[in-house]
């Protein structure tokens, strides 16, 4: 398994080794003991599946307050997405800042996110199926969403969202969300 920090620290795409012969192939998608050897050691309590039909569909970008904030590890088991995660913890020298990645049922890379960012996607093709852990249970009312095209933000998707839900087409911006965030950097 192959683990690599990405331009903001904490956000790591992981890819795994995968074994393959005339009959498919195998991988280990997860192993608490490989990952604790880069200081992912997360209590995983839940598993979350989406599926999403067409190409282009953007869900995000989402998070959870205290006291359920959730770290993830999201992988596509079909298909492919373009994966997303935001600093929003106050107070760290990357609040604000994004990093992105590609994940694809062909290429198996999954990207894990701790806790204190919102996290999105957009799908790259049709009949997408994502899944991914959390190490807290979702909570509607610590539900939270900040716009994917917020300015401020500047995240670069590869292509043009075809599909938000209302309450992602309606989300505020980072600078209206900031007296509800409570995240604190180094917590």
């Amino acid at each position: 398994m192959k683990v690599t920090e990405t331009g903001l620290p904490g956000i790591f795409v992981i890819e795994p080794d995968v074994f393959g012969d005339s009959r498919g192939w195998f991988m280990e998608s997860w192993s608490a003991r490989k990952l604790a050897e880069f200081g992912i050691t997360n209590n995983w309590v839940q598993d979350n599946h989406s599926y999403s039909a067409e190409k282009g569909i953007l869900r995000g970008l989402h998070y959870q307050l205290n006291p359920c904030c959730q770290a993830k590890i999201v992988r596509a088991t079909r298909g492919a997405i373009f994966d997303v995660a935001v600093d929003i913890r106050k107070g760290s020298p990357n609040f604000g800042k994004w990093t992105g990645a590609e994940l694809s049922a062909e290429n198996h890379k999954m990207l894990y996110i701790p806790r204190g960012f919102a996290h999105g996607f957009i799908t790259l093709t049709e009949d997408v199926e994502v899944q991914y852990k959390a190490d807290n249970y979702y909570a509607p009312e610590c539900d939270g969403n900040i716009r994917w095209d917020d300015p401020d933000i500047g995240i670069v998707w590869p292509l043009e969202p075809s599909i938000l839900s209302d309450k992602d087409a309606k989300a505020p911006s980072l600078k209206e969300r900031m007296e509800s965030l409570n995240f604190v950097y180094g917590d």
